[in-house]
Protein backbone atom coordinates (compact mmCIF):
# COMPACT_ATOMS: atom_id res chain seq x y z
CA UNK A 1 0.00 0.00 0.00
CA UNK A 2 1.44 3.24 -0.68
CA UNK A 3 -0.29 5.05 1.80
CA UNK A 4 0.92 5.05 5.68
CA UNK A 5 -2.54 4.81 7.39
CA UNK A 6 -2.02 7.04 10.50
CA UNK A 7 -1.57 9.69 7.82
CA UNK A 8 -4.86 9.68 5.48
CA UNK A 9 -6.60 12.62 6.07
CA UNK A 10 -10.56 12.01 5.82
CA UNK A 11 -10.55 13.80 2.08
CA UNK A 12 -8.29 11.22 1.19
CA UNK A 13 -10.18 8.57 2.86
CA UNK A 14 -13.19 9.22 1.79
CA UNK A 15 -11.42 8.70 -1.92
CA UNK A 16 -10.54 5.68 -1.24
CA UNK A 17 -13.45 4.23 -0.15
CA UNK A 18 -15.02 5.80 -3.56
CA UNK A 19 -12.10 4.17 -5.39
CA UNK A 20 -13.21 0.79 -3.62
CA UNK A 21 -16.70 1.27 -4.24
CA UNK A 22 -16.01 1.30 -8.38
CA UNK A 23 -16.84 -2.12 -10.02
CA UNK A 24 -16.08 -0.33 -13.27
CA UNK A 25 -12.45 -2.24 -13.49
CA UNK A 26 -14.26 -5.76 -13.33
CA UNK A 27 -17.52 -5.12 -14.85
CA UNK A 28 -16.88 -3.01 -18.28
CA UNK A 29 -14.20 -5.45 -19.95
CA UNK A 30 -14.30 -8.99 -21.28
CA UNK A 31 -12.58 -12.05 -19.96
CA UNK A 32 -12.32 -15.50 -21.16
CA UNK A 33 -12.93 -16.35 -17.80
CA UNK A 34 -16.80 -15.76 -17.65
CA UNK A 35 -19.34 -17.97 -15.20
CA UNK A 36 -20.03 -19.25 -18.41
CA UNK A 37 -17.12 -21.52 -18.96
CA UNK A 38 -17.14 -22.68 -15.67
CA UNK A 39 -18.15 -25.97 -14.04
CA UNK A 40 -21.37 -24.51 -13.08
CA UNK A 41 -22.40 -21.61 -15.11
CA UNK A 42 -25.13 -19.30 -14.00
CA UNK A 43 -25.25 -16.95 -17.36
CA UNK A 44 -23.51 -15.21 -19.84
CA UNK A 45 -21.27 -12.64 -18.46
CA UNK A 46 -21.74 -9.21 -20.59
CA UNK A 47 -19.45 -6.68 -19.46
CA UNK A 48 -20.82 -3.15 -19.79
CA UNK A 49 -23.32 -0.40 -17.86
CA UNK A 50 -26.23 -2.43 -17.55
CA UNK A 51 -24.36 -5.22 -15.67
CA UNK A 52 -22.65 -2.97 -13.46
CA UNK A 53 -26.02 -1.51 -12.85
CA UNK A 54 -27.92 -4.75 -12.19
CA UNK A 55 -24.60 -5.00 -9.62
CA UNK A 56 -25.16 -1.73 -8.19
CA UNK A 57 -28.67 -1.03 -7.98
CA UNK A 58 -30.93 -3.72 -8.96
CA UNK A 59 -29.19 -6.71 -7.05
CA UNK A 60 -30.99 -7.58 -3.37
CA UNK A 61 -28.84 -9.32 -0.71
CA UNK A 62 -29.46 -10.98 2.62
CA UNK A 63 -27.21 -11.10 5.04
CA UNK A 64 -27.98 -14.18 8.11
CA UNK A 65 -25.70 -13.23 11.62
CA UNK A 66 -24.22 -10.39 12.24
CA UNK A 67 -21.51 -11.43 14.69
CA UNK A 68 -17.87 -11.92 13.98
CA UNK A 69 -18.18 -12.97 10.42
CA UNK A 70 -21.00 -11.26 9.67
CA UNK A 71 -19.51 -8.03 10.26
CA UNK A 72 -16.63 -8.96 7.32
CA UNK A 73 -19.25 -9.80 5.04
CA UNK A 74 -21.22 -6.45 5.19
CA UNK A 75 -18.30 -4.87 5.01
CA UNK A 76 -16.95 -6.38 2.18
CA UNK A 77 -20.38 -6.17 0.05
CA UNK A 78 -20.82 -2.32 0.75
CA UNK A 79 -16.96 -1.66 -0.56
CA UNK A 80 -17.72 -4.16 -3.44
CA UNK A 81 -20.80 -1.85 -4.79
CA UNK A 82 -23.79 -3.47 -3.59
CA UNK A 83 -26.01 -1.04 -2.62
CA UNK A 84 -29.44 -3.02 -1.46
CA UNK A 85 -28.09 -5.31 1.63
CA UNK A 86 -30.55 -6.58 4.39
CA UNK A 87 -29.53 -8.08 7.03
CA UNK A 88 -30.97 -10.33 10.61
CA UNK A 89 -29.59 -10.99 13.60
CA UNK A 90 -31.41 -11.38 16.80
CA UNK A 91 -28.53 -10.77 18.91
CA UNK A 92 -27.24 -8.20 21.39
CA UNK A 93 -23.84 -7.00 21.76
CA UNK A 94 -21.79 -8.07 24.44
CA UNK A 95 -18.32 -6.87 25.83
CA UNK A 96 -16.46 -10.16 24.58
CA UNK A 97 -17.66 -9.52 20.86
CA UNK A 98 -15.43 -6.11 20.50
CA UNK A 99 -12.31 -7.81 19.93
CA UNK A 100 -13.41 -9.09 16.83
CA UNK A 101 -16.90 -7.77 15.90
CA UNK A 102 -15.60 -4.13 14.09
CA UNK A 103 -18.51 -2.29 13.48
CA UNK A 104 -19.54 -2.34 17.31
CA UNK A 105 -18.08 -0.07 20.07
CA UNK A 106 -18.21 0.09 23.95
CA UNK A 107 -20.92 2.50 23.82
CA UNK A 108 -23.02 -0.34 21.56
CA UNK A 109 -23.19 -3.19 24.65
CA UNK A 110 -26.19 -4.24 24.82
CA UNK A 111 -27.83 -2.91 21.76
CA UNK A 112 -28.82 -5.04 18.60
CA UNK A 113 -26.52 -6.51 16.17
CA UNK A 114 -27.84 -5.37 13.23
CA UNK A 115 -29.30 -2.77 13.98
CA UNK A 116 -25.76 -1.10 15.42
CA UNK A 117 -24.02 -2.69 11.69
CA UNK A 118 -26.45 -1.55 9.56
CA UNK A 119 -26.15 2.12 10.83
CA UNK A 120 -22.52 1.44 11.05
CA UNK A 121 -22.37 0.86 7.42
CA UNK A 122 -24.72 3.55 6.30
CA UNK A 123 -22.81 6.48 8.36
CA UNK A 124 -19.41 5.36 6.32
CA UNK A 125 -20.95 4.90 2.88
CA UNK A 126 -24.11 6.48 2.69
CA UNK A 127 -24.75 5.11 -0.96
CA UNK A 128 -25.54 1.62 0.72
CA UNK A 129 -29.28 1.02 1.48
CA UNK A 130 -29.24 -1.12 4.36
CA UNK A 131 -31.97 -2.33 6.25
CA UNK A 132 -31.55 -4.42 10.05
CA UNK A 133 -33.93 -7.03 11.07
CA UNK A 134 -34.13 -7.99 14.80
CA UNK A 135 -36.00 -11.49 15.04
CA UNK A 136 -35.57 -14.80 14.97
CA UNK A 137 -35.11 -16.13 10.77
CA UNK A 138 -38.36 -18.12 11.18
CA UNK A 139 -40.88 -15.73 11.71
CA UNK A 140 -40.13 -13.84 8.27
CA UNK A 141 -42.68 -14.80 6.02
CA UNK A 142 -41.69 -16.76 2.70
CA UNK A 143 -42.37 -13.45 0.76
CA UNK A 144 -39.48 -11.77 2.76
CA UNK A 145 -36.79 -14.63 1.42
CA UNK A 146 -38.36 -14.37 -2.36
CA UNK A 147 -37.47 -10.77 -3.42
CA UNK A 148 -33.25 -11.30 -2.63
CA UNK A 149 -30.87 -12.33 -5.64
CA UNK A 150 -28.65 -13.83 -3.16
CA UNK A 151 -28.66 -14.84 0.73
CA UNK A 152 -25.25 -15.27 2.43
CA UNK A 153 -25.19 -17.09 6.25
CA UNK A 154 -22.59 -16.08 8.77
CA UNK A 155 -24.75 -18.27 11.31
CA UNK A 156 -22.93 -19.94 14.08
CA UNK A 157 -25.64 -22.74 14.29
CA UNK A 158 -26.42 -25.54 12.20
CA UNK A 159 -29.79 -25.55 13.13
CA UNK A 160 -30.51 -22.26 11.60
CA UNK A 161 -28.42 -23.10 8.76
CA UNK A 162 -30.65 -26.27 8.02
CA UNK A 163 -34.03 -24.18 8.42
CA UNK A 164 -33.03 -21.93 5.59
CA UNK A 165 -31.23 -24.26 3.13
CA UNK A 166 -34.68 -26.01 3.81
CA UNK A 167 -37.13 -23.14 3.00
CA UNK A 168 -34.84 -21.94 -0.28
CA UNK A 169 -35.26 -25.50 -1.34
CA UNK A 170 -38.67 -25.73 -0.79
CA UNK A 171 -39.61 -22.05 -2.96
CA UNK A 172 -38.48 -23.92 -6.28
CA UNK A 173 -41.24 -23.68 -8.75
CA UNK A 174 -41.54 -25.92 -11.73
CA UNK A 175 -43.13 -25.29 -15.18
CA UNK A 176 -45.43 -27.71 -16.59
CA UNK A 177 -43.04 -29.78 -18.09
CA UNK A 178 -41.30 -30.18 -14.89
CA UNK A 179 -38.63 -28.24 -16.10
CA UNK A 180 -36.73 -25.82 -12.72
CA UNK A 181 -37.64 -22.42 -13.12
CA UNK A 182 -34.22 -20.55 -12.98
CA UNK A 183 -35.54 -17.57 -11.59
CA UNK A 184 -36.80 -19.18 -8.25
CA UNK A 185 -33.38 -20.65 -7.12
CA UNK A 186 -32.13 -18.12 -4.52
CA UNK A 187 -28.37 -18.44 -4.32
CA UNK A 188 -27.37 -19.47 -0.47
CA UNK A 189 -23.87 -18.84 0.28
CA UNK A 190 -23.01 -20.57 3.51
CA UNK A 191 -20.10 -19.99 5.31
CA UNK A 192 -18.67 -20.83 8.85
CA UNK A 193 -15.41 -20.48 10.47
CA UNK A 194 -14.04 -22.15 13.74
CA UNK A 195 -10.85 -21.26 14.99
CA UNK A 196 -8.03 -21.19 12.43
CA UNK A 197 -10.57 -23.68 10.35
CA UNK A 198 -13.72 -22.41 7.92
CA UNK A 199 -15.25 -22.82 4.82
CA UNK A 200 -17.44 -20.91 2.52
CA UNK A 201 -19.65 -23.08 0.02
CA UNK A 202 -22.28 -22.42 -2.65
CA UNK A 203 -25.10 -23.84 -2.90
CA UNK A 204 -27.82 -23.20 -5.73
CA UNK A 205 -30.86 -25.18 -5.52
CA UNK A 206 -31.76 -27.38 -7.83
CA UNK A 207 -28.62 -27.33 -9.45
CA UNK A 208 -26.10 -28.21 -6.61
CA UNK A 209 -25.82 -30.30 -3.61
CA UNK A 210 -27.56 -28.32 -0.20
CA UNK A 211 -26.47 -28.09 3.18
CA UNK A 212 -28.76 -30.87 4.46
CA UNK A 213 -26.56 -33.31 1.90
CA UNK A 214 -23.48 -33.10 4.35
CA UNK A 215 -25.30 -33.68 7.73
CA UNK A 216 -23.74 -36.81 8.59
CA UNK A 217 -19.95 -35.29 7.79
CA UNK A 218 -20.84 -33.01 11.79
CA UNK A 219 -19.81 -34.33 14.84
CA UNK A 220 -23.37 -35.36 17.15
CA UNK A 221 -23.98 -32.15 18.90
CA UNK A 222 -22.86 -32.88 22.87
CA UNK A 223 -25.66 -33.82 25.10
CA UNK A 224 -24.86 -33.86 29.05
CA UNK A 225 -26.60 -37.07 30.61
CA UNK A 226 -28.95 -35.50 33.58
CA UNK A 227 -27.74 -37.88 35.88
CA UNK A 228 -24.60 -37.39 36.01
CA UNK A 229 -24.63 -33.48 35.91
CA UNK A 230 -27.22 -34.19 39.46
CA UNK A 231 -25.84 -37.14 41.16
CA UNK A 232 -21.84 -36.93 40.10
CA UNK A 233 -20.24 -33.88 38.02
CA UNK A 234 -17.13 -34.74 37.11
CA UNK A 235 -15.94 -32.25 34.70
CA UNK A 236 -16.32 -28.27 35.13
CA UNK A 237 -18.63 -28.18 32.31
CA UNK A 238 -20.94 -30.34 33.99
CA UNK A 239 -21.26 -27.64 37.18
CA UNK A 240 -22.10 -25.47 34.74
CA UNK A 241 -24.79 -27.35 32.61
CA UNK A 242 -26.18 -28.18 35.89
CA UNK A 243 -27.10 -24.11 36.75
CA UNK A 244 -28.01 -24.12 33.44
CA UNK A 245 -30.78 -26.71 33.56
CA UNK A 246 -31.89 -25.51 36.97
CA UNK A 247 -32.66 -22.13 35.53
CA UNK A 248 -34.34 -23.35 32.72
CA UNK A 249 -36.65 -25.95 35.15
CA UNK A 250 -34.52 -28.92 33.67
CA UNK A 251 -34.07 -30.50 37.30
CA UNK A 252 -36.48 -31.56 39.63
CA UNK A 253 -34.44 -30.88 43.39
CA UNK A 254 -34.68 -29.18 45.94
CA UNK A 255 -30.72 -27.62 45.14
CA UNK A 256 -32.21 -26.99 41.96
CA UNK A 257 -35.43 -25.65 42.80
CA UNK A 258 -33.52 -23.33 45.11
CA UNK A 259 -31.08 -21.68 42.16
CA UNK A 260 -33.89 -21.26 39.71
CA UNK A 261 -35.93 -18.84 43.10
CA UNK A 262 -32.80 -17.03 43.22
CA UNK A 263 -32.63 -16.53 40.10
CA UNK A 264 -36.16 -15.06 40.23
CA UNK A 265 -35.48 -13.36 42.86
CA UNK A 266 -32.80 -11.19 41.26
CA UNK A 267 -34.23 -10.82 37.69
CA UNK A 268 -37.90 -11.58 38.27
CA UNK A 269 -40.65 -13.86 38.32
CA UNK A 270 -40.65 -16.44 35.30
CA UNK A 271 -37.89 -14.60 33.73
CA UNK A 272 -36.05 -16.57 30.99
CA UNK A 273 -32.58 -16.98 30.94
CA UNK A 274 -31.02 -14.77 28.34
CA UNK A 275 -27.61 -15.85 27.29
CA UNK A 276 -26.59 -12.16 26.20
CA UNK A 277 -27.19 -10.86 29.27
CA UNK A 278 -23.67 -10.19 31.45
CA UNK A 279 -25.79 -10.64 34.67
CA UNK A 280 -27.65 -13.88 34.00
CA UNK A 281 -24.06 -15.49 33.01
CA UNK A 282 -22.34 -13.92 35.83
CA UNK A 283 -25.17 -15.96 37.54
CA UNK A 284 -24.37 -19.19 35.93
CA UNK A 285 -21.14 -18.75 36.16
CA UNK A 286 -20.56 -17.81 40.06
CA UNK A 287 -22.98 -20.39 40.85
CA UNK A 288 -21.38 -22.73 38.75
CA UNK A 289 -18.35 -22.19 40.14
CA UNK A 290 -19.38 -22.56 43.72
CA UNK A 291 -21.04 -25.97 42.80
CA UNK A 292 -17.35 -26.92 41.15
CA UNK A 293 -16.02 -26.03 44.96
CA UNK A 294 -18.21 -28.73 46.28
CA UNK A 295 -17.45 -31.90 44.05
CA UNK A 296 -13.54 -30.52 44.30
CA UNK A 297 -13.08 -29.80 40.10
CA UNK A 298 -11.22 -27.21 38.93
CA UNK A 299 -11.76 -24.74 35.64
CA UNK A 300 -15.34 -23.42 36.25
CA UNK A 301 -14.39 -20.21 34.26
CA UNK A 302 -16.18 -17.02 32.83
CA UNK A 303 -15.65 -17.43 29.08
CA UNK A 304 -15.98 -21.67 29.77
CA UNK A 305 -19.12 -20.43 31.23
CA UNK A 306 -19.81 -18.89 27.51
CA UNK A 307 -18.99 -21.92 26.30
CA UNK A 308 -20.98 -24.38 27.53
CA UNK A 309 -24.11 -21.93 27.50
CA UNK A 310 -23.74 -20.66 23.98
CA UNK A 311 -21.56 -23.60 22.94
CA UNK A 312 -19.38 -20.98 21.62
CA UNK A 313 -16.22 -21.97 19.65
CA UNK A 314 -13.38 -19.49 20.32
CA UNK A 315 -13.19 -17.14 16.87
CA UNK A 316 -10.09 -15.74 15.16
CA UNK A 317 -10.71 -12.74 13.31
CA UNK A 318 -8.41 -13.10 10.29
CA UNK A 319 -10.17 -16.56 10.06
CA UNK A 320 -13.56 -14.79 9.30
CA UNK A 321 -11.78 -12.09 7.20
CA UNK A 322 -10.85 -14.89 4.77
CA UNK A 323 -13.98 -16.54 5.05
CA UNK A 324 -16.08 -13.26 4.70
CA UNK A 325 -13.57 -12.72 1.47
CA UNK A 326 -14.28 -15.67 -0.31
CA UNK A 327 -18.23 -15.20 0.45
CA UNK A 328 -18.42 -11.81 -1.12
CA UNK A 329 -16.47 -12.97 -3.89
CA UNK A 330 -18.87 -15.86 -4.90
CA UNK A 331 -21.90 -13.41 -4.48
CA UNK A 332 -20.20 -11.23 -6.69
CA UNK A 333 -19.41 -13.48 -9.69
CA UNK A 334 -22.61 -15.37 -9.34
CA UNK A 335 -24.64 -12.14 -9.77
CA UNK A 336 -22.18 -10.35 -12.32
CA UNK A 337 -21.53 -13.61 -13.94
CA UNK A 338 -17.68 -12.06 -14.69
CA UNK A 339 -15.70 -15.01 -13.29
CA UNK A 340 -16.28 -18.87 -12.88
CA UNK A 341 -18.59 -19.37 -9.45
CA UNK A 342 -17.28 -22.47 -7.22
CA UNK A 343 -18.35 -25.40 -7.89
CA UNK A 344 -18.66 -26.17 -4.83
CA UNK A 345 -17.31 -26.27 -1.43
CA UNK A 346 -13.61 -24.17 -0.55
CA UNK A 347 -11.76 -24.97 2.86
CA UNK A 348 -9.26 -22.92 4.45
CA UNK A 349 -7.00 -24.14 7.29
CA UNK A 350 -4.77 -21.75 9.16
CA UNK A 351 -3.86 -24.42 11.68
CA UNK A 352 -0.27 -24.57 10.78
CA UNK A 353 0.32 -22.12 7.77
CA UNK A 354 -2.25 -20.85 5.23
CA UNK A 355 -3.86 -24.63 3.33
CA UNK A 356 -6.93 -24.12 1.15
CA UNK A 357 -8.81 -26.28 -0.99
CA UNK A 358 -11.69 -26.92 -3.17
CA UNK A 359 -13.66 -29.42 -4.00
CA UNK A 360 -17.42 -30.18 -5.82
CA UNK A 361 -19.73 -31.44 -3.34
CA UNK A 362 -22.03 -34.13 -4.48
CA UNK A 363 -25.30 -34.51 -4.03
CA UNK A 364 -26.75 -37.23 -1.53
CA UNK A 365 -29.32 -39.63 -3.03
CA UNK A 366 -32.55 -39.83 -0.93
CA UNK A 367 -31.12 -36.29 0.80
CA UNK A 368 -34.56 -35.01 2.34
CA UNK A 369 -34.45 -31.54 1.06
CA UNK A 370 -33.06 -31.90 -2.60
CA UNK A 371 -33.78 -35.48 -3.66
CA UNK A 372 -36.51 -36.21 -0.99
CA UNK A 373 -37.58 -39.97 -0.78
CA UNK A 374 -38.89 -42.81 1.75
CA UNK A 375 -36.54 -43.40 3.75
CA UNK A 376 -36.17 -46.62 4.56
CA UNK A 377 -35.99 -47.76 8.82
CA UNK A 378 -35.82 -51.13 10.27
CA UNK A 379 -36.45 -52.03 13.59
CA UNK A 380 -37.73 -53.92 15.97
CA UNK A 381 -41.27 -54.39 15.97
CA UNK A 382 -41.06 -54.80 20.19
CA UNK A 383 -39.31 -51.69 20.81
CA UNK A 384 -41.25 -48.09 22.16
CA UNK A 385 -42.30 -45.44 20.03
CA UNK A 386 -39.72 -43.51 22.40
CA UNK A 387 -37.19 -45.44 21.74
CA UNK A 388 -37.66 -45.61 17.69
CA UNK A 389 -37.66 -41.12 18.45
CA UNK A 390 -34.33 -41.79 20.34
CA UNK A 391 -32.79 -43.57 17.02
CA UNK A 392 -34.41 -40.73 14.56
CA UNK A 393 -32.45 -38.34 16.89
CA UNK A 394 -29.43 -39.91 17.02
CA UNK A 395 -29.13 -40.85 13.36
CA UNK A 396 -26.07 -38.61 11.64
CA UNK A 397 -27.75 -38.65 8.68
CA UNK A 398 -31.34 -36.72 10.28
CA UNK A 399 -30.17 -35.33 13.48
CA UNK A 400 -33.89 -33.88 14.34
CA UNK A 401 -34.11 -32.57 17.42
CA UNK A 402 -37.68 -33.10 18.58
CA UNK A 403 -39.59 -35.10 16.01
CA UNK A 404 -43.62 -35.28 15.57
CA UNK A 405 -44.86 -38.49 14.04
CA UNK A 406 -47.64 -39.55 12.35
CA UNK A 407 -49.25 -41.91 9.79
CA UNK A 408 -52.39 -41.44 7.62
CA UNK A 409 -55.35 -40.77 9.56
CA UNK A 410 -53.69 -40.61 13.07
CA UNK A 411 -50.96 -38.82 15.02
CA UNK A 412 -48.73 -40.98 16.87
CA UNK A 413 -46.85 -38.35 18.87
CA UNK A 414 -47.14 -34.33 18.54
CA UNK A 415 -44.95 -31.88 20.24
CA UNK A 416 -46.89 -29.42 19.95
CA UNK A 417 -49.78 -27.91 20.62
CA UNK A 418 -49.52 -28.70 24.05
CA UNK A 419 -53.21 -30.38 24.58
CA UNK A 420 -52.11 -32.96 21.41
CA UNK A 421 -48.70 -33.63 23.12
CA UNK A 422 -50.86 -34.74 26.58
CA UNK A 423 -52.82 -36.71 23.96
CA UNK A 424 -50.58 -38.29 22.12
CA UNK A 425 -48.04 -38.89 25.45
CA UNK A 426 -49.06 -42.22 26.18
CA UNK A 427 -48.08 -43.73 22.74
CA UNK A 428 -44.02 -43.22 23.98
CA UNK A 429 -44.15 -46.10 25.78
CA UNK A 430 -46.13 -48.56 23.49
CA UNK A 431 -44.60 -51.12 21.05
CA UNK A 432 -44.24 -50.28 17.60
CA UNK A 433 -46.04 -53.15 17.05
CA UNK A 434 -49.03 -51.57 18.89
CA UNK A 435 -49.28 -48.49 17.03
CA UNK A 436 -48.30 -49.68 13.25
CA UNK A 437 -47.90 -51.75 10.86
CA UNK A 438 -45.18 -53.45 8.76
CA UNK A 439 -43.53 -51.12 5.97
CA UNK A 440 -46.37 -48.47 7.36
CA UNK A 441 -44.83 -44.82 6.09
CA UNK A 442 -44.71 -42.69 8.99
CA UNK A 443 -44.51 -38.45 7.95
CA UNK A 444 -41.76 -37.25 10.28
CA UNK A 445 -42.26 -33.22 11.30
CA UNK A 446 -39.09 -31.33 13.21
CA UNK A 447 -38.24 -27.90 14.19
CA UNK A 448 -35.20 -28.22 11.80
CA UNK A 449 -36.98 -27.63 9.02
CA UNK A 450 -39.58 -25.38 7.89
CA UNK A 451 -43.61 -25.36 8.90
CA UNK A 452 -45.19 -27.38 6.58
CA UNK A 453 -41.54 -29.57 5.46
CA UNK A 454 -41.95 -33.06 6.50
CA UNK A 455 -39.76 -36.49 5.60
CA UNK A 456 -41.62 -39.97 5.07
CA UNK A 457 -40.27 -42.96 6.78
CA UNK A 458 -40.92 -46.53 5.50
CA UNK A 459 -40.89 -48.74 8.36
CA UNK A 460 -39.34 -51.95 8.42
CA UNK A 461 -39.96 -54.81 11.25
CA UNK A 462 -36.87 -56.98 11.76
Amino acid sequence: CKYNVSEISFPLANELIRNMLSTESVLNRGTPFGTESGTLPFGEFQPGIETQDFVQNTASILVIGAGGLGCEILKNLALTGFRNIQVIDLDTIDVTNLNRQFLFRKKDVGKMKAEVAADFIKNRIPQVNIVAHTCPIQEKPIEFYQQFDAIIAGLDNIKARRWINALLHDMLEHDESGNLIPETSKILIDGGTEAFKGQARMIAPGFTSCFECSMDSFPKQIHFPLCTIAETPRKPDHCIAYVLFAVNRGLANKSAHALRQEFESLFGSDTKLDKDNPDHMRFIYEKALARSQIFNISGVSYMLTMGVVKNIIPAVASTNAVIAAACVNEAFKALSYCSQSLNSYFMYNGNTGVYTHTFKYERKSGCPVCDAKEIRFEIDKNETLNSFIDKLISDPSLQLEKPSIGKPGSSLFMQKPAALREATLPNLSKKLSELINDEDILTITDPVFPLGMSISILVKFL
